[in-house]
């Protein structure tokens, strides 16, 4: 299937630095910091700003989502299009999230950050840490699958569940599809509303800097940078864990399939930022779409494996909880056997998508794999409660790559990367370029999809 020519580079002057929406998340970042530093006060009363920045983006998913498959499904114009795209997604989630469970295992193994501590588990305090304990308990896996489904239409949209919203888009794609060019003046409009959408996100970006600088006020003043002093083996552990997994693994992943992973975090730095500055890896979802898009990823494909990712490719929170489980358990000089720490990575594989989508995650879906595993006292969470802030910050940014990486792949696997756009871009050549122009079948103009799914 083949599109128009895409549209003519447009030459433009280049924005001073203190324009770019990265500098100034950096910025943002900086004075708060050290406003919660120095005022402590202060930057816990700033948190309503890190809130107020998450909530507008968080309004806003819902629609990106939605317009982006229906319009890129029915773009695709065949069934067998949608089932290639799903299928090996899925396939990559699987076999990267198991991968990531694995070297938090490994590391775990062979550092050994909770050994020597020599922690009482009768000691610590079960209260902090009830309140999780309760949400894991109430994210079985069976009422995961079940609250997929909406209780209305409309529902999805009026609670902001992602996953919900994709299973709407999904059929309503497929509705389209099946309808075939009666379904063109719906498309038409649908088409215009996302360019409408997509300014709207635009707008919200401006305010960025301010959510970050909120955010990132609350967490130094109420935590404090000294709090991760005692835990500094632990949070740096994790840190340079999340680090290898990303340049070594991921970055292997995307030297095969022919790109650098060094040049796709620097194109998607002012993103990584907001994540960095707002702990929410959620906060960045409409600018990765948009992204993902501009840098030559057919729409059908974002849309489908983005929002996928964000609750099944978590890469970053499943380094996180086998690391954290055998910190806890090497603290309480609990004895782990081989088999117990296999069963722990087979339960956490499941646990991690019962919670998927729950504030929180990370936190929960480690009460929820304890839970399970009774030789680890739940209990020991009470000691990493007081970093878990930092560390979601890295299991943030960790997942928000590789989703990134996940939609350049499968993208490349389905023929639905347009390689020169692609290589303009990563190259840093496309910044004066106009917008992508879209025809009517909701794939970006220029882009040739895979024969074999154009039936």
């Amino acid at each position: 299937m083949q599109f128009d020519t895409s549209a003519a580079p447009v030459a433009q002057t280049p924005k001073p630095i203190y324009r770019h929406l990265y500098f100034q998340v950096i910025c943002a970042i900086v004075a708060g910091a050290l406003i919660g530093h120095f005022y402590p006060e202060t930057g816990e009363a700033l948190k309503p700003l890190g809130d107020g920045f998450i909530k507008l983006v968080k309004m806003i998913i819902a629609p990106v989502i939605f317009l982006t498959i229906v319009t890129g499904l029915a773009g695709m114009g065949t069934l067998k299009g949608v089932g290639s795209v799903v299928g090996k997604a899925f396939g990559y989630f699987l076999t990267f999230s198991t991968l990531a469970l694995v070297v938090g295992l490994v590391v775990a193994n062979v550092v050994r950050p909770g050994a020597g501590m020599n922690i009482d588990p009768a000691s610590l305090d079960m209260g902090a840490v009830s309140g999780y304990a309760e949400k894991a308990h109430e994210s079985s896996l069976t009422g995961f699958v079940m609250d997929i489904i909406p209780t209305t239409l409309v529902s999805a949209f009026v609670e902001g569940n992602i996953l919900q919203v994709l299973f709407i888009a999904i059929l309503f794609g497929i509705g389209m599809i099946l309808v075939g060019d009666r379904a063109k003046p719906v498309l038409n409009v649908l088409e215009a509303t996302s360019f409408a959408i997509f300014r709207v996100v635009d707008v919200l970006m401006k305010a960025a800097p301010v959510g970050a600088f909120g955010a990132f006020a609350f967490t130094i003043g109420k935590y404090g940078i000294a709090s991760i002093v005692n835990l500094a083996t632990l949070v740096g552990t994790f840190y340079l864990t999340s680090a290898l997994f990303v340049i070594v693994i991921l970055g292997t992943v995307c030297a095969v399939n022919g790109f650098s992973i060094f040049r796709l975090i620097s194109y998607l730095k002012a993103e990584i930022l907001l994540v960095l500055g707002t702990s929410s890896s959620e906060s960045a979802l409409p600018s990765l779409m948009e992204k993902m898009e501009k840098a030559g990823c057919a729409r059908p494909v974002v849309g489908l494996v983005v929002p996928t990712g964000y609750s099944f490719n978590l890469d970053g929170t499943n380094i996180y909880m086998t690391l954290a489980a055998l910190f806890i358990a090497q603290a309480t000089n609990t004895d782990l056997s081989l088999q117990q720490q296999v069963l722990l990575l087979l339960v956490a594989m499941l646990s991690s998508k019962g919670a998927a989508g729950v504030t929180g995650a990370g936190f929960i879906t480690l009460a929820a794999t304890l839970s399970v595993v009774p030789t680890v006292p739940v209990a020991g969470m009470a000691l990493i409660l007081g970093v878990d802030r930092f560390m979601s910050e890295c299991r943030s940014i960790t997942n928000f790559i590789g989703n990134a990486v996940a939609t350049v792949v499968v993208s490349r696997w389905e023929g639905a990367l347009d390689r020169e756009q692609f290589d303009r871009v990563m190259a840093g050549e496309a910044g004066g370029m106009a917008e992508p122009v879209h025809d009517l079948r909701g794939a970006p103009a220029g882009l040739q999809l895979n024969e074999a799914n154009a039936d």
